[in-house]
């Protein structure tokens, strides 16, 4: 299969640079995977589309601050940190811009002498590992350092940290928001919950593959970044107790989604209490084990995340609907609008 199925022309207008104020305005594009039919509504209409013994899966991962603003010790050459995840201790990895200025025992200085790191190794795709040093609480010095890791396409300053934040981030780690469940408030949450769905929390942490595009032709070629994951045993007894009883899982995101089939995939279609680490690839064949329904956002061309949609909705259906988005002026990406494949 080829990469150029995927893609699909997209007005640079229309890539959202902000987050709207209210979470919930957002647009909401209801994609029926069996028929094709679409149509058109506001987010807060989610609730219409959740029964009573649903069961609804976030991903409650939090984003770091994880970009931050160096100098080289010995040269004083500015150098960006982005922080990927944490090894061990005070042992990070990183992405590091220019790359060709850190080498192994570089020593970087943030904030005047607050951090800083030295360079112990580099990856073969490029990244670095670095370690830490400090006086004080490390997260308390990168709250004051770093900034929110936004993509690439975002060129708007973010006025509120939050916003790059679900309202229900609790487990640190991310390198990159979830951004399928920024739509979310938790009054609208209390409504789904009063209606009767189980609301589900899980965990991946957001890492390099978030940054990689796919530059092979073929997608089977593509190789995925590994995430860390986990699934806690209340979380895997409810949803193995809603697949007895035919109810439906419903994953709120890509990341959610590849954490579900991951586990299912490892343990013949049932879900354990679990961690470890996920480079799932998931495109058109593949046959999904662990949910029925998937909201996400508007994903990049020629991306992994809509190649994991297509697998669900079906390629042509899915890129239909993504050319009526562009025709209805639907917003795209992080801050943008969203879709439910039901």
């Amino acid at each position: 299969m080829n990469i150029e199925d995927f893609d699909f022309d997209l007005p640079e207008e229309l890539i959202a640079q902000t987050p709207l104020k209210d979470r919930t305005a957002s647009r909401l594009c209801v994609l029926d995977k069996q028929t094709g039919q679409i149509q058109h509504q506001h987010f807060s209409d989610i609730i219409n589309y959740l029964h009573a013994g649903d069961c609804l899966v976030l991903n409650d991962t939090k984003v770091l601050p994880a970009r931050l603003y160096g100098v080289k010790e010995d040269t004083g050459a500015k150098i960006e940190v982005l922080l990927l995840h944490q090894e061990e201790n005070d042992n990070w990895e990183v992405l590091v811009k220019p790359a060709k200025k850190v080498k192994e025992g570089t020593v970087i200085d943030f904030g005047d002498g607050l951090l800083k790191a030295v360079c112990t190794d580099i990856k073969k795709h490029g990244g670095r590992t670095v370690k830490f040093s400090y006086d004080g609480i490390f997260y308390e010095i990168l709250d004051e350092l770093g900034e929110m890791p936004l993509p690439p396409y975002i060129k708007e300053q973010l006025s509120e940290k939050d916003r790059y934040q679900t309202v229900y981030a609790k487990e640190k780690g991310s390198a990159a928001a979830p951004t399928a469940g920024l739509h979310f408030t938790n009054e609208l949450l209390q409504q789904i919950k009063d209606k009767g769905v189980e609301v589900i929390f899980i965990t991946l942490h957001v890492g390099l593959g978030t940054f990689r595009p796919v530059s092979v032709d073929s997608v089977e070629e593509h190789t995925m970044h590994s995430e860390f994951y986990r699934m806690s045993q209340k979380a895997s007894e409810s949803l193995n107790n809603a697949k007895a009883e035919g109810r439906r899982i419903i994953s709120v995101g890509t990341t959610s989604t590849r954490t579900l089939e991951t586990i299912a995939r490892d343990n013949n279609g049932a879900f354990v209490e679990t961690s470890g680490w996920t480079d799932i690839f998931i495109y058109p064949p593949y046959q999904y084990q662990a949910i029925d329904g998937l909201i996400t956002n508007f994903h990049l061309p020629k991306s992994t995340l809509i190649m994991l949609v297509s697998a669900l909705a079906g390629k042509d259906e899915v890129l239909h609907a993504y050319r009526e988005a562009v025709r209805e002026r639907y917003r795209f990406f992080s801050f943008g609008d969203a879709m439910l494949i039901i």
